[in-house]
């Protein structure tokens, strides 16, 4: 295993992420899931990361490296331990950190993460929890994850966060593209999660794959329409490129995420042993600058392709008429996500309708919900510039 300094820690440039446990995948055997982990711990593997909102993984994860805790590093984050609204409040956080050490069976957490903003508290009065932590020695560093931009910087400005947590594969590079000046700017070190994509690039999926409503993905729009499309060609890139070097395609997706600069760790999330070893595998293993660049220019002309087709997907569910409430529970996630990410839209201007809709995910069998979808597509409508489309 291989190492990356950040502001005095040792990292393992592969780490290990938990949010498997909290459920979203299915259900996961908790005893391999045990093994897997002392595996890694053998392996090389010293960064761990958890979060109160992860259902009981902190409980599980405090009790496996407990006999090896001093040589390991436990990430855990604060913020949304129930509902989806964060709370990072001075009170919220101070009582939320005492919970998770606790839970994690230590007397101290190496980074604690904002997971995600709240938009009611001053930063400021955030950060002066976090410090305070600090000072106390119950925390040793505190990093921010999920953030609007202009809010990371001002983390930056008032604060000293040690990492930011950004979402980066090759189906998912705007967080690290926009994140890249901050790091050079503020040495803030970046931990990049769904590496693999959320499976996407092991090669595994299919065109018309079905997952169960259980699933993440399966209102994930990273698994809808052209974006999956797109997702599927970068797998079979992969995989081409895996096939001359001897590598499977989730070791040149984590390759490829660690040849980039600012990344300190890439957060992957197996749950047997074998698809531990295989991910490992990955580091110290760097793909060859002339097959990166010609990834690259794969992606640029890919990218323009995926750009006009998630412009008329967003003005498509916005003025045809709903599919029945599953479906369309889906595409107003998709629409949502999508208009932010291509920066039609603000997530500040959005979020108040997301949070609407996402409270309607248990509701969807119920005999009203059918019109409460189609107001929030009329609100979208209103914010959404279908000209800009």
């Amino acid at each position: 295993m291989k190492y990356r300094k950040h502001k005095g820690l040792k990292i393992s440039e592969i780490g290990i992420g938990t949010y498997s446990l909290s459920g979203v995948y299915g259900a996961k055997d908790l005893e391999e899931f045990k093994r897997m982990i002392y595996r890694a711990y053998e392996l090389g593997v010293n960064f761990f990361d958890t979060a109160e909102a992860y259902g009981n993984a902190e409980e599980i994860l405090g009790e496996i490296v407990k006999p090896f805790r001093e040589e390991v590093y436990i990430a855990t984050k604060v913020g949304v331990r129930s509902g989806i609204k964060p709370n990072l409040s001075k009170d919220y956080i101070r009582k939320a950190c005492e919970e998770s050490l606790k839970r994690l069976q230590t007397d101290y957490i190496d980074l604690y993460q904002v997971h995600f903003h709240d938009p009611t508290t001053p930063i400021e009065e955030t950060i002066e929890a976090l410090e305070g932590l600090v000072e106390e020695g119950k925390i040793r560093h505190y990093g921010v994850g999920h953030l609007p931009l202009d809010v990371t910087e001002e983390y930056c400005k008032l604060g000293k966060p040690f990492s930011v947590l950004a979402e980066f594969s090759a189906v998912a590079r705007e967080s690290y593209e926009k994140l890249l000046p901050l790091y050079r700017k503020y040495n803030l070190g970046i931990i990049a999660f769904s590496t693999t994509g959320r499976g996407l690039l092991t090669g595994k999926f299919k065109e018309n794959q079905k997952f169960e409503p259980e699933d993440i993905r399966y209102l994930d729009p990273l698994f809808q329409r052209e974006r999956f499309q797109h997702g599927l060609r970068i797998a079979k890139k992969f995989a081409e490129l895996g096939e001359k070097y001897g590598k499977t395609p989730v070791q040149v997706a984590i390759a490829w995420v660690l040849a980039h600069e600012g990344v300190i760790c890439a957060l992957t999330g197996p749950s047997t042993v074998k698809h531990l070893e295989e991910n490992l595998e990955a580091s110290g293993w760097e793909i060859p600058k002339e097959d990166l660049r010609e990834l690259e220019e794969f992606f640029k002309r890919d990218d323009e392709w995926l750009r006009q087709k998630q412009k008329e997907s967003i003005k498509q569910i916005l003025i045809e008429p709903l599919q029945e409430p599953q479906k369309a529970f889906v595409d107003l996630i998709y629409v949502i996500e999508t208009a932010v990410s291509l920066g039609i839209i603000e997530e500040k201007e959005i979020l108040p309708i997301f949070y609407e809709l996402y409270s309607l995910r248990k509701e969807l069998d119920k005999e009203d919900v059918s019109e409460k979808l189609k107001d929030i597509q009329a609100q979208l409508r209103k914010v959404i510039p279908l000209d800009a489309l």
